[in-house]
């Protein structure tokens, strides 16, 4: 596992967006960044999911987060803009974003991938990160020290067969890490770093390996030190990297 232990004020202040907060890794990481001292906004599709994990996280003591609910596949530019006004308006600026959201699609050769299918995964993975990224800059701009961290693969770093869509997309989304990274190097305060949570104990994971026991995969809690360490001032000076969270 990732080799950090966090000191319990690491994110003391600091506004952090996570997408797909209401299940998985997101669920895990939101909770990790309140318990740290961070006020969330929680995003995702279902709002049952994301008042679940926002009931959690005030339960616990924790500052009240903000639930916002978008569907990035649906989502347009007007969506992300009016996203923009209201984070504004409640928080003033964004100290840390974590794009977590993602979909499988089939796991399938290339020939076999239907059109809709592709870019159902493209739309998700790869344009509604650059849409929210492009949205969020002017808040992360605003921050002392941003953190802008983008959810990889070890499908997204070398291409594997029945990969098909989500490996393409982990690939665009490693580059759109290292452009955002070398756009922001010596000239801005925010970094960008991609990170591949590596095999997890998720509803993701057991789509992709139906038959596999889940047992031998960690909890999203047990990788939270990478998600900590990446969007904390510890590692002010990481920018343009490929981690690996175990």
């Amino acid at each position: 596992m990732f080799d950090y232990k966090a000191p319990p004020n690491l994110l003391a202040d600091r506004v952090i967006l996570v997408t797909g907060a209401g299940r998985g890794i997101g669920a895990a990481a939101a909770q990790a960044y309140a318990r740290h001292g961070a006020q969330l906004i929680l995003l995702g599709r279902t709002r049952a999911h994301l008042e679940n994990v926002a009931l959690r996280i005030r339960h616990a003591g924790h500052a009240n987060p903000m639930v916002y609910t978008l569907d990035l596949e649906t989502a347009r530019t007007a969506d992300y803009e009016q996203l923009e006004v209201a984070i504004e308006k409640r928080f003033d600026r964004l100290d840390g974003l974590l794009h977590n959201a993602s979909i499988l699609g089939p796991r399938a050769s290339l020939d076999e991938i239907p059109d809709a299918d592709f870019i159902q995964v493209m739309q998700v993975n790869v344009n509604a990160t650059f849409m929210l990224t492009r949205a969020m800059l002017p808040l992360l701009h605003r921050s002392k020290d941003a953190s802008v961290l983008f959810t990889s693969s070890s499908v997204g770093r070398k291409g594997r067969a029945q990969w098909g869509a989500y490996a393409v997309s982990k690939f665009a989304t490693e580059g759109l890490m290292q452009t955002l990274a070398d756009e922001s190097d010596g000239s801005s305060l925010i970094r960008a770093n991609s990170l591949n949570p590596g095999g997890t104990r998720t509803d993701m994971r057991a789509q992709a390996y139906p038959d596999e026991d889940p047992s031998r995969n960690p909890t999203p809690e047990e990788i939270m030190p990478a998600y900590l360490y990446l969007m904390g001032p510890d590692s002010a000076g990481v920018n343009g990297q490929a981690l690996d969270a175990r």
